[in-house]
């Protein structure tokens, strides 16, 4: 198949629905093989019966310390090379931070950062010995690392201590990891989004809960603060998971090879906060 993405192997984190399903289809419509990562087998079968036969799925948790190596074999063993990690997957468990636990805290580094450090350092041998052999065969060749972040992380949100927190030490670890991996052609680079309609900024009537451990975590948010956070959105709407996609696709393609190390707000011109 050809495509800007053509011959390019890609694992994405959270796919069976939402910003991730949607990455997984655009990625495979512009040529790319993907690995499909997520909890819920059901939804990765939904995703990967509509990439065409152009991709793979692992249902897996990933904050299972083995599961990251895992992910990267199956690439490696199905596709034979890893050009493009996508860490996408995550929730929320929101809380006023004097009644927040310690729980709730580790929960939201667990899958926001620790998941990402992990399936970054099971796929780097693989990135890097290709980088290198391309190096000394004379080729430039550009490899691609997106982390999707939120504008939580850059800006702060009431109500998300733990989320902000771990969305920002994401924003630390991609500044670091593309200061370590630019001289290998390795572009690490992140998205924050704003307000985009997933389960997770759903109607909290409708939204459904994650289970974590023992715990059912509601997801979603009151009617009255969706239609309070679409009022502060310039474009006077949330993107779609299609929209969003888009900015992790542009950071996935040749048209990116000299954005490295950066943060790319995609959130309609929302842009509330400290500064």
């Amino acid at each position: 198949m050809s495509g800007l993405l053509a011959d390019r192997v890609a694992v994405v984190t959270g796919a069976a629905r939402g910003i991730g399903g949607a990455t997984a289809e655009l990625l495979a419509e512009h040529g790319a093989r993907v690995v499909c990562v997520d909890l819920d087998g059901d939804g990765l079968a939904r995703t990967v019966g509509s990439l065409g036969g152009r991709g793979v799925a692992v249902a897996a948790d990933l904050t299972a310390p083995a599961a990251p190596a895992e992910v990267v074999a199956r690439a490696v063993d199905e596709y034979g090379r890893l050009d493009i990690v996508v860490n996408n997957a995550g929730y929320t468990w929101d809380g006023i931070f004097h009644k927040m636990t310690d729980e709730q805290l580790a929960a939201m580094l667990d899958i926001h950062l620790t998941a990402p450090f992990r399936l970054l350092r099971a796929a780097a041998p693989v990135l890097r010995e290709a980088a290198k052999r391309d190096a000394a065969e004379g080729r430039e060749v550009f490899r691609k690392v997106v982390n999707v972040t939120s504008i939580a992380g850059t800006m702060g949100n009431v109500g998300q201590a733990n989320y902000a927190a771990a969305k920002a030490a994401l924003t630390g670890l991609t500044r670091t990891l593309a200061k370590e991996w630019g001289p290998l052609r390795i572009n690490v680079n992140a998205v924050a989004f704003g307000f985009v309609q997933t389960r997770l900024t759903a109607d909290a009537t409708e939204a459904g809960t994650f289970e974590h451990g023992d715990h059912r975590i509601p997801l979603g948010i009151p009617g009255a603060v969706r239609e309070q956070a679409a009022a502060r959105i310039p474009l006077g709407r949330p993107a779609t998971p299609a929209e969003a996609a888009g900015g992790i696709f542009l950071l996935c393609s040749p048209w990116s090879n000299f954005v490295h190390g950066q943060v790319l707000t995609v959130a309609g011109g929302q842009a509330e906060g400290m500064s």
